[in-house]
């Protein structure tokens, strides 16, 4: 049980910023299995988010409620997957060969795609969190945020489990969670991914919210694809643009169906 303590507050510490005990550290043994945890560490973010975004809505105004979820989500996170995203618009779009990509994204300047990409990706995000925050029901509210974070956090982390890591330096940050592939990690990951869903239908009825993960599946393939494409598999960066991504695509496919359905 102790262990396990570990690896989960050296997911917290690695994926968040959130500080841990001096008992704790970066182990690559815990890192590399802190991956389970991956989904659970969208609770924490989606909770504190969610619950920043009904405030906000209740003090102020919608539009000021999806920027304040937002700021606390990067707070949190230190903009560790919005970096991620960053750096793939820039080395996508500026790189022509593996290698061009792979410099342009280690690169720590940013370029006109990353700001480009960032803003039109934050611009989504306000826009949509706007239509979530105009809910009736702050628990639903809630809900819908932490499922957003979980679902983007579990794609992700089935990147690692489906392609290969290709960078060879061995400093990367990354690195560890590359070799994070067990039957004890991919378990713990859905399940924790997938328990705010099943909350949702449960509370909701509504069993067609079982269709997203499924839905946001198939934009993580297309993500691996490009990834395999363009480099031959995946960096830490295509993780973070993966989060990103799909969440905002989880945002989007949310807002239509209770629109159209």
């Amino acid at each position: 049980m102790r262990e396990e303590m570990k690896i989960f507050i050296t997911a917290v510490m690695f994926y968040t910023r959130i500080p841990g005990p001096s008992w704790v550290d970066h182990s690559p043994e815990y890192i590399n299995k802190s991956i389970r945890y991956f989904p659970l560490i969208g609770w924490i973010i989606g909770i504190l988010s969610g619950v920043g975004l009904v405030v906000g809505h209740w003090l102020i105004s919608p539009f000021f409620a999806a920027i304040f979820c937002i700021i606390i989500s990067v707070w949190l996170t230190g903009a560790f997957h919005e970096d991620g995203f960053a750096d793939v618009c820039d080395g996508f779009g500026g790189g022509w060969t593996k290698e061009q990509i792979l410099r342009i994204m280690k690169d720590s300047r940013v370029g006109t795609y990353a700001v480009v990409g960032l803003i039109l990706l934050l611009m989504l995000k306000v826009s949509l969190l706007i239509e979530i925050a105009g809910q009736p029901e702050w628990i639903y509210i809630i809900l819908v945020v932490v499922n957003g974070h979980t679902l983007s956090r579990l794609m992700a982390a089935t990147v690692i489990f489906t392609h290969q890591y290709v960078r060879e330096d061995e400093q990367s940050k990354a690195k560890p969670v590359a070799k994070a592939y067990s039957k004890i990690n991919v378990t713990l990951a859905l399940l924790f991914g997938l328990i705010p869903t099943a909350v949702i239908v449960t509370l909701t009825n509504q069993p067609g919210w079982c269709l997203i993960p499924i839905l946001l599946y198939l934009v993580k393939v297309y993500l691996s694809i490009l990834f395999q494409r363009k480099i031959g598999g995946y960096t830490g960066d295509c993780l973070g643009a993966t989060q990103q991504i799909v969440e905002v695509a989880y945002y989007i496919i949310v807002v239509l169906l209770w629109k159209f359905i």
